[in-house]
């Protein structure tokens, strides 16, 4: 082992030690072991920061953009309309929400696609009294299965593709992954359609154990072209049955009527409606309704926020109109929810009483303003979509016609995932807040800082001599055997470090051993990239493990009760299939 060697191998070891410790964040342990690598030389200075100009960290930032302006859109809850009526066992719920992320994951970051399911399967646990831990694991490991299939599925596949470049000149393309991705996604969804239940079941997430807010009220118009017009109040009740109501319909400014189903609506009425702000905003984006309090105007950047009026709050006993929130303060009032009270009045004209809770909408700054000169205590944050989503096809369609171009091989996927991100902020169906508060920048920063000190391991000879190690163990192996250990390493490795980090360290050593084996690099990557794409067994692993963790009510040793099974079966599905389409004879 040379001098340069020993540095490398012990800047490695101490960052895969200082993972493990977890007490310090990923990112700073990446950029320390970025920092080591210069000072000591085997970084050269012109390539120390080459790694944050890398394609790999363009198209992660991209598709977590696109992914969320997907999310904001409702158009995958749109799609899933017409089947929640009939999800009402867990026995349904799980295998349709787990394949709903799955495919969606196929399309997008895997993180986006649980992301964007997670809304849907707690109020779905909500209305039928399903437990979230039966729900929320198997949707996270549907989301990591499901990002094997294509190449922005999930970063490993990403990076993966990137050490190909470097061993053979060509990268893996977008479907490269599909065959074997797709074996095993079918594998794995028919396990998890019946191995939920060795889930413990009853216990309160955090989202359950969030204090509950009453049900809020919010003014709405109906504008000549809602398709409600002309229509019967049940029809609009029908949209989210036993979820919403109908307090009080004002017709031509002053007449109020009491709703009852029979009754008709017209176009120019005023409705105030009752409901969870999620379930609201559902019916007012179905329903075509405009929001009294809304501004169009700058609806891309304007932010949503909770608070409740304190007694000191000169809004006590005061009414919003004559408050004048949106002349001087630049905010307008959305909702407001009473306790152990209806609410019947015009928002603009409603007398507030401390101890109301209050949904304000205006830019950021604005909102933070009002709720200092006013004396509204802001509630814990939350995601308020009331306000603030708008129903569209665009981010979608931008998302698919990115793909198409990549699969027809007309743009790198790096440039077709850059410019949908900038198209969609373009369109504003994400504004710039939201946009930043998209982007995993710690991913990102790790991502940046391992690349050159993973080509510091290869440049000194370290990967070969690694390799050279392996082969010991390896030569007495059979070729599927030797593929079967390195998938099986991956997956070891993973839980206890990032999958990025791991695919960066083990994907240079995979195609070394490959070659010295006599063997087809291209198997041996594959099996790093879905050994790393495959954490099932710890929360901390993967960011989707993590996501479901608070909501879910889970303690650490329940992931292996449902990832151990799952881990047997991708090695047994994973190994051969591999073989089978990339096959072991190099050439």
């Amino acid at each position: 082992m040379t001098l340069d060697q020993g540095l490398a191998f012990g800047i490695l070891g101490v960052t895969v030690g200082l993972f493990l410790w977890g007490r310090i964040a990923y990112e700073l342990v990446a950029l320390l072991a970025l920092l080591a690598g210069v000072l000591v030389g085997i970084i050269p200075i012109d390539r120390a920061f080459a790694g944050f100009a890398d394609d790999v960290v363009v198209i992660v930032a991209a598709a977590l953009l696109v992914s969320a302006a997907v999310a904001r859109s409702g158009a995958i809850e749109t799609l899933m309309r017409p089947v929640l009526p009939y999800l009402g066992s867990t026995a349904t719920q799980v295998p349709a929400l787990a394949g709903a992320v799955l495919v969606t994951s196929i399309f997008t970051k895997n993180i986006g696609a649980l992301a964007i399911f997670m809304p849907v399967a707690l109020q779905l646990a909500r209305r039928t009294g399903t437990s979230p831990s039966a729900l929320l694991m198997p949707m996270a490991f549907a989301s990591l299965i499901g990002g094997l299939i294509t190449l922005t599925g999930t970063s490993p596949n990403i990076i993966v593709a990137r050490v190909r470049a470097e061993v053979t000149g060509e990268p893996f393309g977008m479907f490269d992954y599909t065959p074997v991705g797709l074996g095993i996604a079918l594998a794995g969804m028919a396990f998890l359609a019946f191995g939920w239940r060795l889930l413990p079941r009853g216990r309160r997430g955090t989202a359950e154990a969030a204090p509950a807010v009453e049900d809020y009220t919010t003014e709405v118009q109906l504008p000549a072209g809602s398709p409600l017009a002309g229509r019967g109040v049940a029809e609009l009740l029908a949209m989210e049955p036993g979820r919403i109501g109908v307090a009080v319909i004002i017709r031509e400014r002053f007449r109020r009527f009491v709703p009852t189903p029979e009754g008709r609506l017209r176009a120019g009425d005023t409705l105030l409606l009752e409901g969870d702000p999620e379930d609201l905003e559902r019916v007012i984006a179905r329903a075509g309704l405009r929001l009294a309090a809304a501004e169009d105007k700058d609806e891309g950047g304007a932010s949503v926020a909770e608070g409740v009026v304190t007694a000191e709050s000169p809004l006590a006993g005061e009414t919003a109109e004559r408050a004048r929130l949106q002349e001087r303060f630049g905010v307008g009032l959305l909702a407001v929810s009473r306790s152990g009270q209806r609410i019947a009045r015009r928002l603009g004209g409603l007398r507030l009483r401390a101890g109301d809770v209050l949904i304000l909408r205006g830019a950021a700054p604005a909102i933070a303003g009002a709720f200092s000169a006013l004396r509204v205590l802001p509630l814990t944050e939350r995601s308020i979509a009331l306000g603030r989503s708008r129903r569209s096809w665009v981010p979608l369609l931008v998302l698919l016609s990115a793909m198409l171009l990549v699969a027809l091989h007309v743009v790198p996927v790096s440039i077709a995932f850059f410019g949908a991100a900038v198209l969609l902020l373009a369109l504003r169906s994400l504004s710039h807040g939201e946009a930043y508060g998209a982007v995993e920048w710690p991913v990102l920063i790790l991502l940046g800082a391992l690349i050159p000190v993973s080509e510091a391991v290869r440049t000194t000879g370290g990967t070969d001599l690694i390799a050279a190690w392996l082969e010991g163990a390896a030569r007495h192996l059979p070729p599927l055997g030797a593929l079967g250990l390195i998938m099986a390493i991956a997956m070891a490795v993973t839980p206890f470090l990032n999958n990025a980090a791991t695919v960066l360290m083990m994907g240079p050593i995979a195609a070394s051993l490959a070659q010295r084996l006599g063997l087809s690099p291209d198997a041996f990557l594959m099996a790093v990239a879905v050994g790393a794409a495959c954490d099932f067994l710890t929360p901390i692993g993967h960011q989707c493990n993590t996501l479901v963790m608070g909501p879910g009510g889970y303690r650490f040793g329940d992931y292996a009760r449902l990832g151990a099974p799952l881990t047997l079966i991708v090695l047994g599905v994973g190994v051969p299939l591999i073989a089978l389409v990339w096959g072991l004879s190099p050439g």
